[in-house]
C-alpha cells in the first residue's frame, strides 16, 4: 500500500467511526433560524501567540427547506406560535416552508500570555429569510403566504478565555470558559405587529455560559493531524420568560497537509439541544439532534494569512415533534495574524 493510499484509508476510517459514535451517543437545532453551522475551522479553536492577534472574518449560509417529524421526512410542517402578548403557546399556528440563514461573523483572538488567549466573537450580521403560511383557520384553511417575517440584525457577542492545558510535540489540549451577552435584538415584530418567533431573532436576550475543550494530535507531524472538540452552552431565561435549550456540540475529524500552502480536512459535527421553554413549558418543534459531514479546504498564501471553505452535508437529523431541517450549508472565511506596530507581520 502506498503512502497516499494509507492516508486515504486512514481518513475514511476515522471519519466513518466518529460519525457512527456521534449519531448514536448524542442523546435534539431550534425551529426556523437556529441552524448556523457548527464545525471546526482550524483558525479559531487554538491559542494565539503571545502579543499577537488573530482576526477571522467568516460567512455562513444554511438552507432549511426539508420538513421532518422525528427522523421521518414529511410534506407539511406545522409549528406553534409563542404568543408573548397573551403568555400562551398556540399549537399548529402556521405552516413552515423555508428559512435561509446567512451569518457574517468577526472573531478576534489575542494572546495575553503563551498559555492564555482571549477571544471575542461578534456576529455582526444575522439574516433569516423566512417563508411560511400564516393566518390558518376555518375561513382560510390554507393560510396566507408570507415572505416578510424574516429578520436581520446584530447578534449576541461571545467572550471566551482559552487556556493551554497541555502542549507537547504531538499533543495540544485547550480548555475554554466564556459568556454570551444579550447584545442582539430579540423583540422584533412580525407582519401582524406581534413579537416574532424567538428562533428567528438575531439575539436571544439572555446571558449564557460557555465551556469548551479542543484537542489536537499530530499523527504525522506537519502532515496529518486528528482533532476533537466539544462545548456546552448553558442558556438562561430572558426577560420574556423564554429560555432556549442548552446546546451541546461535538466535533471530530482529520486534517491533511497536501502541500505547504494547502490543507484538506474532513470532520463529523454533532449537535444536541433539548426543547426551548416558555413560562416553564416545552415549546413543540424546538430541539433535536443533528450530525453533519463537513469536508473542508484551507489555503495559506503566506505565513500570516489563511483562506478556508467548508461544506456541510446532513447525515442524521432528528427533531422534536416536527420542523424544518437543513438540506445543506456552506462556510468560508479569511484569517490574519498580526501584531500592533509590527507592520502586519
Amino acid at each position: 500500500m502506498t503512502s497516499g493510499q494509507l492516508v486515504i484509508s486512514l481518513l475514511s476510517f476515522l471519519l466513518v467511526i466518529p460519525g457512527i459514535i456521534l449519531s448514536w451517543s448524542s442523546p435534539g437545532l431550534t425551529s426556523c433560524g437556529g441552524s448556523n453551522c457548527f464545525l471546526v475551522t482550524g483558525t479559531q479553536e487554538g491559542l494565539s501567540p503571545k502579543g499577537l492577534f488573530i482576526a477571522d472574518l467568516s460567512f455562513r449560509h444554511v438552507v432549511m427547506d426539508r420538513g421532518q417529524r422525528g427522523t421521518q421526512q414529511i410534506d407539511q410542517v406545522f409549528t406553534p406560535k409563542v404568543n408573548f402578548e397573551a403568555d400562551i403557546i398556540e399549537p399548529n399556528h402556521h405552516r413552515e416552508v423555508k428559512t435561509i440563514n446567512n451569518l457574517a461573523q468577526f472573531d478576534l483572538s489575542y494572546g495575553l500570555t503563551e498559555d492564555l488567549t482571549i477571544q471575542l466573537a461578534v456576529p455582526f450580521f444575522n439574516q433569516r429569510i423566512h417563508e411560511h403560511f400564516d393566518g390558518l383557520g376555518e375561513a382560510n384553511p390554507e393560510g396566507t403566504f408570507f415572505r416578510s417575517d424574516g429578520t436581520d440584525g446584530f447578534g449576541d457577542v461571545r467572550i471566551i478565555g482559552k487556556y493551554n492545558l497541555l502542549t507537547t510535540t504531538k499533543h495540544l489540549l485547550v480548555g475554554g470558559l466564556g459568556v454570551k451577552l444579550p447584545t442582539g435584538e430579540y423583540n422584533l415584530r412580525d407582519s401582524f405587529g406581534a413579537i416574532n418567533e424567538p428562533t428567528l431573532m438575531p439575539g436571544t436576550g439572555s446571558f449564557d455560559g460557555i465551556a469548551s475543550v479542543f484537542y489536537s494530535y499530530q499523527i504525522f507531524p506537519h502532515q496529518l493531524d486528528a482533532f476533537f472538540s466539544g462545548s456546552q452552552q448553558v442558556n438562561t431565561e430572558n426577560n420574556r420568560d423564554y429560555a432556549f435549550g442548552d446546546v451541546t456540540l461535538l466535533n471530530a475529524g482529520l486534517g491533511y497537509q497536501v502541500l505547504p500552502y494547502l490543507n484538506l480536512s474532513g470532520q463529523v459535527n454533532a449537535r444536541y439541544q433539548p426543547h426551548d421553554e416558555f413560562l416553564g413549558q416545552n415549546v413543540d418543534g424546538t430541539g433535536g439532534e443533528w450530525v453533519n459531514l463537513s469536508p473542508g479546504i484551507r489555503l495559506q498564501p503566506n505565513p500570516t494569512t489563511q483562506l478556508y471553505a467548508f461544506g456541510q452535508v446532513p447525515v442524521y437529523q432528528r427533531v422534536n415533534e416536527s420542523n424544518l431541517v437543513p438540506s445543506w450549508g456552506i462556510m468560508f472565511g479569511i484569517s490574519k495574524t498580526f501584531g500592533l506596530g509590527s507592520g502586519g507581520s
